[in-house]
């Protein structure tokens, strides 16, 4: 619940943010002089990047939340009880041991999303954000096409 309250805390300064932006950019686009015109366009062109970036993020949070509460719900969601060091973090011997298993689980089910949702954990406890990401679009896309 606190991360939601984050989330919309977030979005609303970036609203704010948005149409503070878009103000300024139609000043600088009715100004005369050319160099104006392009800085408004980049104005209005730099927040829609961002604000693109921030819905396909916030999405993407939404589905993974959504798919690991029906895995919870199932009783498939993996334990968190890997060993850690001192300081909290997941120790990467265990994490790459428990990995395979996760694999193993993918290479036999390509189709299911539940895999491809416990291999993109696993991914993350082994310190692996780049292939955690990949995978778990993988299984938000896999998700989908079951909704279909």
């Amino acid at each position: 619940m606190k991360t939601k309250i984050w989330v919309g805390a977030i979005l609303l300064l970036f609203v704010f943010y948005l149409v503070a932006a878009f103000g300024s950019a139609a000043r600088f686009i009715t100004a005369e002089e050319p160099i104006a015109k392009v800085i408004g366009v980049a104005a209005l062109v730099i927040p829609l990047i961002g604000a693109w970036i921030l819905i396909r993020e916030v999405l993407f949070g939404s589905r993974t939340q959504k798919m690991a509460s029906i895995l919870e719900s199932e009783g498939l969601l993996p334990e968190d009880n890997l060993p850690r060091t001192p300081s909290g973090r997941i120790i990467k011997a265990s994490a790459d041991e428990d990995f395979v298993q996760y694999k193993e689980e993918v290479e036999a089910n390509e189709a299911s999303w539940k895999s491809w949702h416990r291999l993109a954990l696993a991914y993350d406890a082994a310190g692996d954000r780049r292939r955690a990401r990949e995978s778990m679009r993988t299984a938000i896309g896999l998700y989908q096409q079951g909704l279909k």
